[in-house]
C-alpha cells in the first residue's frame, strides 16, 4: 500500500497572504527572528574579504554541474556503490516513497528516526509511512515542534519561526507526558525536554531517514549539515541509513565541496561553520549503520533543468538567505505560499516543479525589490525568474480561449494594444480618460480607483492625466513655426535673422543713451 501523490492546484497567495496578515503574533514572531538572523549573517560576511568571490564561484561550479548533470549522478552512483552502499532512481515522490518503505518492511522497522530533510517533506513520507503503519519521528527541534502541534514548517531553516516559546511550552505540556523534567517557557528546559523525549527515541529506532545538503561525485561520500547534532546521530546510531536527495544535490569534487562550506552556514545561520558537519561514505564493518541506501529523486526537477531562465533555481542550496531578506515573506510568513519551498526561492521553485498552471499565483509573491538576489551565496537571479514565469503564466492563460475571455487582466491588455495601435486612438483615449477620472481625482492624484486598479490605489497613489498632454503642448508650440520641410521658409527666416540682431542691438544702443542723459 502507498500513498497516491498528485499535483494539487495549491491555494492562492494573495487568499494565504491576507489570512496570515491578520494574525499580529505571527508578524511580530517573523519580524524579531528574521531581523535577528539578518544581523548575524551581515556580520560574518563582512569578515570574508573575498565573498563576492566565493559566490561567484559557488554560481560556476552549479552552473558547470548542471551543464554535466548526468555524467556526475552516474559517477556518483558508481561511487556510492564502489564503497558498499545501494543507489536507488526516483522518478517521482511515489516511487521514492515505495522504495523507503519496501526498505522499512524489509527490516521490519516499525520505527524510524528522521532528520530535517525538505526533500523528504516533499514527497510527504511521513504520510506515507503511516498508511502501512510505520511511525516517523522528527529529530530536528523545530521539526519536532511541528510533528506534535500537527501543523507545517514555515521556513527552510528554522521550520518553526512563527511559534514563539510559549506556544511551544503549551505543546510540550500537551504531548510529552513521558519526560521527568518541570516544563516551563526557558528555552534551556525545553530543549533538555525534547533531548530527553527524543534520546529512548534514537536508541531503540533500528532504521533512520536522512536528506543529504551535498553528494561528492568523485567519491561517493553523502554531507548532511545541522546545529543541534540530531542528525549526526541519525547517521551514526541505526543500523540501516537511508539518504534521499533530489537529482541536483551533486558536486563533482571534494574540492567544490569546500566553497559551500563556507557559503552556507555563513548565509544560513549566520556561522562561520556548522557546529555538526556530517559526511560518510558507504558502509564499514562495525562502524555506524551497516547498510547505506541513497535514493536519488527525480519529481519534475528534470523539467526545471530544460528551462536556459528557470533551471537557476536548481542552484539553490536551501540557506533561507532570500526569506530572510524578503519584505513579502516578513510579513506573510511561509504558511501563505502553500509548499514547503516557501518565500523567493519557494516562488520560483514550486511552480517549476509541481506545473505553473499548479502554482500561477507564486510567481506574483514579490516586489521584485531584488534584495533575494543580492544576498544568495550562488547567485540565483529571483527577480529575473519571477518575470520569466509570470511571462510563462500569462501565455498559458492566452492558449486557453475560455481563460482568455474572461481574463480581465488579458481583456485589458487587449484594450490597450487596440488603442496604442494608432495616435488618433491614443489622444481620443486620453481625452476620454481625463474626464473620466474627475470623480477619484484629488489634488492631481487618483486614490480610489474602482475594478482591477483597486488593489494598486488602496496602497499608493496613482498620478492622476495632466490637464495638456505631451502631444498638445508640442502642437501649440509649434503652432505658427515654418515647418521645417520647407526649405524657402526656412531661407527666409534666416535672411531676416541678421536684421532681427541689428534692430535689437539699435534698440539696446539707444535705451543706454537714454540712461546716460
Amino acid at each position: 500500500m502507498s500513498l497516491e501523490i498528485g499535483r494539487k492546484r495549491l491555494p492562492m497567495f494573495q487568499q494565504q497572504a491576507k489570512i496570515a496578515l491578520q494574525n499580529p503574533q505571527l508578524r511580530r514572531n517573523l519580524g524579531k527572528a528574521t531581523q535577528t538572523i539578518r544581523a548575524k549573517r551581515a556580520l560574518v560576511v563582512g569578515e570574508v574579504p573575498d565573498w563576492e568571490e566565493l559566490r561567484e564561484a559557488g554560481r560556476a561550479i552549479k552552473e558547470r554541474t548542471l551543464r554535466h548533470l548526468d555524467t556526475y549522478l552516474l559517477q556518483l552512483e558508481a561511487s556510492v556503490q564502489r564503497a558498499g552502499g545501494h543507489v536507488h532512481w526516483a522518478r517521482d515522490a511515489q516511487e521514492a516513497n515505495d522504495i523507503i518503505i519496501a526498505l522499512a518492511k524489509q527490516h521490519k522497522a516499525r520505527e524510524i528516526v528522521k532528520a530535517k530533510s525538505l526533500t523528504t517533506d516533499e514527497m510527504h513520507v511521513n504520510e506515507a509511512l503511516e498508511q502501512v503503519g510505520i511511525k516517523a519521528y522528527e529529530t530536528d527541534l523545530a521539526e519536532l515542534i511541528l510533528q506534535l502541534s500537527g501543523d507545517e514548517p514555515s521556513h527552510i531553516l528554522v521550520p518553526a519561526i512563527h511559534k514563539n516559546r510559549s506556544e511551544i511550552y503549551a505543546t510540550f505540556q500537551r504531548t510529552m507526558h513521558d519526560v521527568d523534567i518541570e516544563l516551563s517557557d526557558d528555552p534551556k528546559v525545553l530543549t533538555a525536554a525534547a533531548r530527553q523525549y527524543l534520546r529512548k527515541i534514537f536508541l531503540r529506532a533500528p532504521f533512520a531517514i536522512t536528506g543529504a545538503n551535498f553528494a561528492v561525485a568523485e567519491t561517493g561520500t553523502i554531507g548532511v549539515v545541522e546545529s543541534e547534532g540530531n542528525g549526526r546521530m541519525c547517521v551514526t546510531l541505526p543500523q540501516v541509513l537511508v539518504s534521499v536527495m533530489g537529482i541536483e544535490k551533486v558536486l563533482p569534487t571534494w574540492q567544490d565541496l569546500a566553497v559551500f562550506l563556507q557559503l552556507l552556514p555563513r548565509s544560513s545561520t549566520g556561522e562561520r561553520m556548522n557546529p555538526y558537519t556530517s559526511l560518510w561514505t558507504g558502509v564499514k564493518e562495525g562502524d555506524g549503520p551497516q547498510e547505506f541506501h541513497l535514493v536519488i529523486l527525480d519529481n519534475g526537477r528534470t523539467q526545471v533543468l530544460a528551462d536556459q531562465i528557470g533551471r537557476q533555481a536548481l542552484n539553490c542550496i536551501r540557506c533561507s538567505a532570500c526569506l530572510n531578506i524578503c519584505p513579502v515573506y516578513e510579513r506573510t510568513g511561509g504558511h501563505a505560499y502553500s509548499s514547503v519551498y516557501p518565500g523567493p526561492i519557494g516562488a520560483i521553485l514550486t511552480p517549476q516543479l509541481l506545473g505553473i498552471e499548479q502554482a500561477e499565483s507564486l510567481p506574483f509573491a514579490s516586489t521584485l525589490c531584488g534584495a533575494c538576489y543580492e544576498v544568495c551565496p550562488v547567485k540565483i537571479n529571483i527577480p529575473e525568474v519571477l518575470l520569466h514565469l509570470r511571462g510563462e503564466i500569462v501565455r498559458e492563460r492566452q492558449q486557453h480561449a475560455l481563460k482568455s475571455t474572461f481574463d480581465g487582466e488579458n481583456l485589458t491588455m487587449q484594450a490597450m494594444a487596440y488603442m496604442f495601435a494608432k495616435p488618433a486612438r491614443y489622444e481620443r483615449a486620453q481625452q476620454l480618460a481625463r474626464i473620466g477620472q474627475l470623480p477619484f481625482e484629488h489634488q492631481g492624484k487618483l486614490n480610489h480607483l474602482p475594478g482591477l486598479f483597486a488593489g494598486w490605489t488602496s496602497a499608493r497613489d496613482m498620478p492622476g492625466i495632466p490637464k495638456q498632454t505631451f502631444r498638445e503642448w508640442w502642437r501649440e508650440r509649434e503652432r505658427g513655426r515654418p515647418p521645417k520641410h520647407d526649405p524657402d521658409a526656412a531661407q527666409t527666416q534666416l535672411q531676416a535673422q541678421p536684421q532681427v540682431q541689428e534692430q535689437e542691438l539699435q534698440q539696446g544702443y539707444k535705451q543706454v543713451q537714454e540712461g546716460r542723459q
